[in-house]
């Protein structure tokens, strides 16, 4: 599985053209589109929004929305409400919840209401405060084994996939192995069913440090900049627009 994440029309038209078959709607928006230090403050409104432009553009991907911190970890009767928001006002085709064992309730009652739940495993962006920092998982014996049961109760929870995320290769191959429904690694070798990256990372537009599992596949933040200069020189030398975009008469 070809995966991506997206967060307006434009884009999500791009990858659904290009083959992509998963667009992720991440909590990741609170830092590479609203430049905040994490995942944690984005809301439920702002998800359902950009939801809405994602799901305009991919006709044939599946457009996953994923939910933010604290609207699936207070209740069940919370998840079930933010998830079913997720699908009918943000016109997703499912939801990607964090945890495992801890959300295993969570997803099991989203689930028994015809919602597709991706599951999401390993390194969780909104558990950082916990880990103490974005830190790979699953170097211990301890960690490893607490990953490996999460991804079995996100998988008996009824969960149609899962994202393992910044844990050794090796855990990543043994966690595909063992469970029975598709795995998608970011950071997480290369043994998983799929792959997931977030697309300006892939793209080189994220500027300072990216993860050691990010390819930067190319650089458009340079080219960006270097069309914009070649703009700005040219609207100071007068010499745009030049006759070839202007109109006469």
């Amino acid at each position: 599985m070809v995966c991506l994440t997206a967060y307006d029309f434009p884009t999500a038209a791009l990858l659904d053209e290009a083959g992509v078959d998963l667009i992720l709607v991440g909590d990741s928006l609170g830092t590479v589109i609203a430049g905040g230090i994490d995942t944690l403050s984005v809301t439920l409104e702002q998800t359902i929004l950009h939801t809405r432009y994602v799901a305009a553009g991919a006709k044939r991907a599946l457009v996953v929305a994923d939910m933010p911190f604290l609207t699936y970890e207070v209740s069940v009767e919370d998840a079930r409400r933010n998830a079913g928001r997720c699908i009918k006002e943000g016109g997703a085709q499912a939801v990607k919840l964090e945890g495992g064992v801890a959300v295993r309730d969570r997803i099991e009652a989203i689930v028994r209401m015809n919602v597709p739940v991706l599951g999401h495993v390993g390194l969780t962006p909104q558990s950082i405060h916990r880990f103490g920092g974005l830190k790979v998982q699953g170097r211990d014996e301890a960690t490893r084994k607490r990953v490996i049961e999460d991804a079995v109760a996100v998988a008996e929870a009824g969960a149609f996939a899962v994202v393992i995320e910044g844990v050794p290769s090796s855990l990543g191959r043994e966690i595909t192995e063992t469970v029975e429904i598709p795995t998608i690694g970011i950071g997480a070798g290369s043994s998983c069913d799929g792959q997931i990256l977030v697309t300006h990372d892939l793209l080189g537009l994220t500027r300072g440090h990216v993860p050691t599992f990010v390819k930067r596949y190319r650089d458009l933040a340079g080219e960006t900049l270097a069309a914009v200069r070649e703009f700005a020189d040219e609207v100071k030398e007068r010499s745009f627009p030049d006759q070839d975009h202007e109109y006469r008469g």
